[in-house]
């Protein structure tokens, strides 16, 4: 982001490039490491988190080791690529396995409400085209359509705006139909976020009630299911049964 600007190019240009070669070196160690770690490599590398991997060092690489490389693609598309380590980090952080479980989950329904959202864009497209014509700005089918989908999820650039009475009263329609149908997936994904969670098995502990000496509590517990009381601390690294479930 930093090299996108040309002032800050021209001071910091050869700190910057030093950085990226350190950045390079780094991601390219972990990557061999993985590699060489796994027991079946190829099946990593095929992996969705082993493509990211790679397109994190290759751009790079490429524009190092082929000179012409510039000549077919432009060399702003290789930085782009280094985005892909932000990926990354999602193989760090257990919310992000479970967000991706939950969309998993409730893909159908993503699915059928998907289709559901297209059907309408494209009869009410075709009914703008009808209503407003060419002279109004809805000069085909596909352009009404991408008007239908503006105006659905309520964006409104503005770039095409009905002129009649009855299509602006459609237009209108669209905007309430869009108003609550942007909230049906994250209701889908909510649920399965929740179910999720419920299917989850407490995790039990030998954490001891200090009042009534009764043991087996809950990981996220901080009180005593028999008396009450406050549970001690729970430390997972020092627990040998915090790596079960119950």
């Amino acid at each position: 982001m930093i090299d996108s600007f040309e002032g800050a190019n021209a001071s910091w240009g050869a700190g910057l490039r030093i950085a990226e070669r350190a950045f390079r070196l780094l991601f390219t160690l972990e990557y061999a490491a993985r590699l060489l770690c796994v027991q079946r490599p190829l099946l990593y590398a095929r992996s969705v988190f082993g493509i990211v991997d790679l397109l994190a060092v290759a751009p790079t690489w490429l524009s190092l080791f082929v000179p012409g490389l510039h000549a077919l693609i432009d060399v702003r598309l290789l930085r782009l690529l280094r985005l892909f380590r932000i990926l990354k980090l999602a193989e760090y952080v257990d919310e992000y396995g479970a967000l991706g479980r939950a969309l998993y989950a409730s893909r159908r329904k993503i699915l059928v409400f998907l289709s559901f959202v297209l059907m309408v864009v494209i009869v009410m497209g075709t009914v703008m085209y009808v209503v407003e014509g060419p002279a109004n700005g809805f000069t085909n089918v596909p352009v009404s359509v991408y008007w239908a989908i503006s105006t659905m999820t309520t964006v409104g650039f503005g770039d095409i705006t009905p002129k009649t009475g009855l299509g602006r009263f459609i237009a209108s329609f669209m905007m309430l139909v869009g108003w609550g149908t942007l909230a049906v997936p994250t209701g889908i994904v909510s649920a399965e976020f929740t179910a999720a969670r419920m299917r989850e098995p407490a995790l039990l502990t030998t954490r001891t009630c200090r009042a009534c000496l009764s043991e087996s509590h809950a990981g996220s517990a901080r009180f005593c299911s028999d008396c009450g009381a406050q549970l001690p601390a729970y430390a997972r690294s020092a627990d040998p049964k915090g790596s079960g479930g119950g």
